[in-house]
C-alpha cells in the first residue's frame, strides 16, 4: 500500500509533533480508543486492565457530551477526576475571530497551540448544515483561482486539531450531546484549507473519530473528501473510509489543468479520471462529485462542455458548477450567467445532474476558494528569535 510519505515526503515531514497544550499537560482530543487507554496506562492513574473501560467512559463525554472539564465527568470517581485534569488537557482551537455572513454562513479563525491558524466555515440549511473543515495551514497545491493556493504550506493539521474544528463548531451551535436528529452540524466536507490527501493520516483518523456512533456519529454517507488529485491516495481514501469523493476537476483539457491546477502535471487527468472508476463502493447510489468552477474565457465553452461529458462516460458522477468567487488580486472572472446556464444544460441532458452552486459567504470571504489566514512560513532562525525574545521578557519580569 502506497504511504503518503512515498508521495510526498517534502510534504509529511513538515509535519511536528505539537504540545498537546500550552501548559504542558497531554491533548485527549484526537487519539484513537487504543491511545487513549494507553494514555491513561502510562500516566500510573488507571492499571491496566481498568483502561478499556476508562478510556470509554472518558470517549463518551469528550465526543458524546462534548465535556472540557474533568469535574463534570460523574461517571469517574472524584479523585481520578482531579488527577486527570493535572495530567491531562481537553482543547479546541481558539476562534480568534467569529464572523457570520448575512446568509447565515459562519467563518471562524481558529488559532491553535503553537499559534498558526486556519479557517473552517458552517454553511447552514434550514433543517441541517455543512462544516467545512481545513487539513492544513496554508495549502500543498497552487490552484491559481483559489485564495489558499496563494498561501505557501506551513504545517499538516494534527487529528485532534482537525476534529477539534468539528467540535468548536458544535459548542457555538449548542449541539452538545450529540442530538440524534435535527443536527444543524449535520455534513462535513473535508474542502477548506490544504489537500486532504497530502494530510492523509491525521484526516483519517479524525474522520474516524468523528464517525465513531457512540460520539459525535456522523455517519461516512454524510461526509465529503474533496481532492484535487492525488492520484495514489484516492483507493486508499475509499477503502479506509469509504466516505463520499469529491474531485476538484475544474478543466477538461490537461494543458489548461496544468495551469490553473498544477497537480495535474504529476496526475493527468486520464490517470484521475480511471482512479475515480475505480474508487471502493463506486455505485449510481453513491456518486463521485465533480467540482467545476466556472472561469470566463477559459473553460466555460460549450466544447468545454461536451468534453465533460465524454470523459465521465461510465463513472457514476454529479457536477457542481462553482462560479468563480473572487479575492483580492484574483487572476480570473466569473463566467456570466448566460455562459454558466448554457454549459449546466449541456452536462445536463447528457444525463448528469449539474446544479449551479449558489455561493455562501462572500461577504466574510467564506465562500468556495476565498480561505485564507495570516499563517506564513516561518524559518528556523525566525521562530528561535521569537523564544529568545520572550525568553528574555519573561527573565525581565522576574529580575
Amino acid at each position: 500500500m502506497t504511504s503518503v510519505a512515498a508521495i510526498v515526503p517534502d510534504v509529511t515531514a513538515r509535519t511536528r509533533s505539537l504540545p498537546a497544550a500550552a501548559d504542558g499537560r497531554t491533548e485527549l482530543v484526537g487519539l484513537t480508543r487504543a491511545e487513549l487507554a494507553a494514555a491513561l496506562v502510562e500516566s500510573g492513574l488507571v492499571p491496566e486492565k481498568a483502561a478499556k473501560m476508562r478510556a470509554n467512559q472518558l470517549w463518551h463525554w469528550i465526543y458524546y457530551r462534548g465535556s472540557r472539564d474533568f469535574a463534570a465527568m460523574t461517571t469517574l470517581a472524584k479523585d481520578l477526576r482531579e488527577k486527570l485534569g493535572e495530567r491531562f488537557s481537553i482543547g479546541r482551537p481558539t476562534a480568534s475571530r467569529d464572523l457570520q455572513s448575512t446568509d447565515g454562513t459562519r467563518k471562524w479563525l481558529l488559532r491553535f497551540a503553537d499559534g498558526e491558524e486556519a479557517e473552517c466555515v458552517h454553511i447552514p440549511e434550514e433543517d441541517r448544515g455543512a462544516l467545512c473543515v481545513s487539513s492544513q495551514v496554508g495549502c500543498t497545491l497552487t490552484c491559481k483561482f483559489c485564495h489558499t493556493g496563494t498561501m505557501k504550506l506551513v504545517r499538516n493539521l494534527t487529528a485532534g486539531e482537525i476534529v477539534g474544528q468539528v467540535m468548536l463548531a458544535r459548542d457555538h451551535l449548542n449541539e452538545w450531546p450529540s442530538p440524534p436528529e435535527g443536527r444543524m452540524l449535520s455534513n462535513i466536507v473535508m474542502m477548506g484549507m490544504g489537500e486532504p490527501l497530502y494530510n492523509f493520516d491525521a484526516v483519517s483518523q479524525a474522520l474516524k473519530i468523528a464517525m465513531d456512533n457512540e460520539g459525535i456519529a456522523i455517519s461516512k454517507r454524510r461526509i465529503t473528501l474533496s481532492t484535487a488529485g492525488v492520484v495514489p491516495m484516492i483507493r486508499r481514501c475509499g477503502e479506509e473510509l469509504g466516505v463520499n469523493l469529491a474531485i476538484s476537476l475544474h478543466a477538461v483539457r490537461d494543458d489548461i489543468r496544468d495551469v490553473i491546477v498544477p497537480i495535474n502535471k504529476k496526475y493527468p487527468i486520464r490517470e484521475l479520471l480511471q482512479a475515480c472508476a475505480e474508487y471502493p463502493g463506486l455505485s449510481n447510489a453513491r456518486r463521485i462529485t465533480f467540482e467545476y468552477v466556472m472561469l470566463k474565457g477559459v473553460n466555460d465553452s460549450p466544447a468545454d462542455a461536451k468534453e465533460l461529458v465524454r470523459l465521465l462516460k461510465g463513472i457514476p458522477a454529479k457536477v457542481n458548477l462553482i462560479p468563480f468567487n473572487a479575492w483580492p488580486g484574483a487572476p480570473y472572472e466569473c463566467s456570466s450567467d448566460e455562459a454558466i446556464r448554457k454549459f449546466s444544460d449541456i452536462v445536463f441532458n447528457a444525463g448528469y445532474s449539474s446544479p449551479v452552486r449558489t455561493p455562501r459567504g462572500r461577504d466574510i470571504m467564506a465562500a468556495c476558494g476565498q480561505l485564507k489566514s495570516a499563517s506564513v512560513k516561518r524559518s528556523k532562525a525566525e521562530i528561535l528569535r521569537e523564544q529568545a525574545a520572550k525568553e528574555a521578557a519573561a527573565a525581565a519580569l522576574s529580575a
